[in-house]
């Protein structure tokens, strides 16, 4: 009887033990790519994952195809040979041939993918994918050895990775177990609730802080900024209470006409003074990119931005000099990013 008790025992245990792992494998998580050998988004050489789905609908967003949460599909004409197999393998007649090349119909597209499978020349491209985490981790893992000669690791980035903070809690956590350095790059619009199972695994966390005044926020993005700063102290006690080995970043976007601004780096600057000395490690202002002007076109959306040119090297360094002034360590403020060739 003993032994059987023993035997019982350790069953219990081990079931006990297992119970999370056996979760963790049925979880699945929608992403767009894997960005290798990232150099933006932290310290180190580091491999970034681009999450599906964002709460706020930025007008420069640089990543227009994460902001859906559903799977999208776009047409790369550069890799269209013609032969018309998407048009015929579409279940719903979403694709048109035009002198212009293959026309979506985004009414009608449910972004099934099927066209995309079809294409003999990867000419259509399915924008989301669901993947394991097993199978994730394992692709994450192939650059470890980069990670380790240069201090770097795996950022969570997107979209919003905390819009789905099971799957990416667990991605973390698994990481964690194989001595990855890991971090998250959010826009702060989530719950506590979600903050707190992704900090558990996270040593840097990179928090976009886009603009100072409420309306001028929603105006931008949608949404108004109280949830952030909110959700930003509430990183800061969790850093300071109970993990001060964390590591945190502020980025913001300097976005010509709207958040890059004197008044709004002045203000974000004062904040950053009275709520996060000696907790912020860093403030990058990253100046405005239009890079990402053919993703607006192959998705059917006109950019506003479009036509906007990038900033000039003085107009960054003015707003890099009036953050150095606006009461915050100085040596924390660092401009990143492209500026125009002037005449």
């Amino acid at each position: 009887m003993g032994n059987r008790k023993t035997a019982v025992s350790n069953e219990r245990v081990i079931t006990k033990e297992t119970a999370l792992e056996h979760v963790d494998k049925d979880l699945k998580g929608l992403i767009l790519h894997l960005q290798r050998f990232s150099t933006e988004d932290g310290p180190g050489i580091r491999t970034t994952i681009f999450f599906k789905g964002c709460p706020l609908h930025c007008l420069w967003c640089h990543n227009p195809e994460s902001i859906s949460m559903e799977p999208q599909i776009q047409w790369l004409e550069n890799r269209c040979i013609g032969c018309g197999t998407c048009i015929k393998t579409c279940p719903l007649g979403c694709l048109t041939k035009t002198e212009q090349g293959v026309v979506i119909d985004r009414e009608l597209c449910t972004g099934c993918g099927d066209c995309a499978e079809a294409c003999p020349a990867n000419a259509m491209e399915l924008l989301g994918r669901q993947v394991s985490l097993d199978e994730l981790v394992e692709e994450l893992i192939k650059d470890q050895i980069y990670f380790e000669k240069s201090g770097g690791g795996v950022t969570l980035s997107g979209g919003e990775p905390l819009m789905q903070p099971d799957f990416a809690a667990a991605l973390l956590h698994h990481l964690k177990k194989r001595d990855v350095n890991t971090a998250i790059d959010t826009c702060g619009v989530c719950s506590t609730s979600s903050l707190d199972k992704l900090l558990l695994y996270t040593d840097i966390v990179l928090f976009d802080l886009k603009e100072a005044e409420p309306e001028k926020h929603y105006d931008f993005t949608g949404l108004h900024n109280q949830r952030i700063f909110d959700n930003l102290i509430y990183i800061r006690d969790y850093i300071v209470k109970r993990a001060p080995e964390k590591i945190l970043w502020i980025r913001t976007p300097l976005i010509p006409e709207a958040t890059a601004t004197r008044d709004n780096i002045t203000s974000l600057g004062a904040f950053i003074t009275k709520n996060l000395a000696g907790v912020i490690q860093r403030w990058d202002l990253c100046a405005f990119n239009n890079l990402c002007r053919d993703k607006y076109r192959r998705l059917g959306i006109a950019w506003q931005y479009a036509s906007t040119p990038l900033m000039t090297k003085d107009a960054v360094r003015e707003l890099e000099q009036c953050a150095k002034l606006s009461g915050v360590d100085p040596e924390i403020v660092i401009a990143t990013g492209a500026t125009r060739v002037e005449d």
